[in-house]
């Protein structure tokens, strides 16, 4: 969790991003394979290589100032609907929002830059106000836009990325997408941790990166995307950059027991299927439904 970027800012943080590969052990000449097994692992390696061409693009993300977004719907919105960009609580231009704070219905103008898929500037998008933020339990803000979603589609030729309403499982094959960067980072979902600290905030259920995903400031806010569905199953917040104990930028992790353990290099993101039992009809935040589990002011 970094807060939050000037534009132009470089990318020296970290080195160039890690992608995920695959190894294939070779046989000795004692353990040469049989013919039915080289036939197995030619059709594993194509499968690889199906599903390497079938990752996700840009299309649909967003670029801000200080962060990476996407445009998004939940599984009920309607093409006539007000347009939603998602991105963490800690991108907000007005500062970060404080341990226990909930930001709702804030009147916020704020210009960004909708991708296509090869990650050029598709058009521009404005949001009227902040639907709903916070870093207590998670962290992100969903923007309202000026715009709805068939009109964006209209300008743009671009569709927004829906937001899955199930859990995500451990194993599940991930691409973090960067609009800031215009960077894909692929691995897998680890595990959960029951709550992620770092400095004054936590966060619970969050989502354990596999070593692959080498995220870097400007990262933040990227929609996490489930390469098997193409729908959003969390958001990019945060790394563990320097292995210390539950400090900004390194956040640590804390069991059911209060067990505190810290994952140097790690990365992690928050879900996202919260969001859904919390939009109604129209798009418009409801907290007072009776599935809904996010924070409240």
């Amino acid at each position: 969790m970094k807060k939050p970027l000037v534009v132009g800012l470089s990318a020296a943080f970290f080195g160039a991003a890690a992608a995920a590969g695959v190894l294939v052990p070779s046989a000795t000449a004692a353990e040469a394979p049989s013919a039915h097994a080289k036939a197995k692992a030619e059709i594993k390696a194509e499968a690889k290589v199906s599903k390497a061409k079938a990752a996700p693009d840009f299309a649909g993300t967003v670029a801000l100032s200080n962060c990476s977004g996407a445009l998004v719907k939940m599984p009920d919105s309607k093409a006539s609907d007000p347009a939603l960009v998602l991105t963490n609580g800690h991108c907000r231009e007005a500062g970060m929002p404080e341990p226990g704070q909930v930001i709702v219905d804030e009147d916020v103008k704020r210009d960004m830059t909708l991708l296509d898929a090869k990650g050029e500037d598709a058009g521009q998008l404005t949001s009227t106000k902040i639907a709903y933020g916070t870093m207590t339990d998670t962290d992100v803000t969903l923007y309202e836009l000026d715009s709805t979603y068939e009109d964006i589609k209209s300008e743009t030729k671009i569709d927004p990325l829906e937001v899955q309403a199930a859990h995500p499982k451990e194993g599940t094959a991930m691409t973090v997408v960067s609009g800031y960067w215009k960077e894909t980072y692929s691995c897998s979902v680890d595990a959960f941790v029951p709550e992620l600290r770092e400095d004054g905030w936590k966060m619970k259920d969050s989502i354990r990166y596999t070593k692959e995903c080498e995220t870097k400031g400007g990262t933040s806010g990227s929609p996490i995307i489930d390469d098997s569905s193409g729908t959003i199953l969390g958001i990019n917040n945060t790394r563990n950059e320097d292995g210390e104990e539950c400090t900004l930028n390194n956040p640590c992790e804390v069991d059911k027991d209060g067990k505190v353990t810290v994952h140097d290099g790690i990365a992690y993101g928050q879900q996202t299927h919260t969001l859904t039992d919390c939009v109604a009809k129209g798009n418009k935040v409801d907290l007072s439904l009776p599935d809904c589990k996010l924070p409240k002011p």
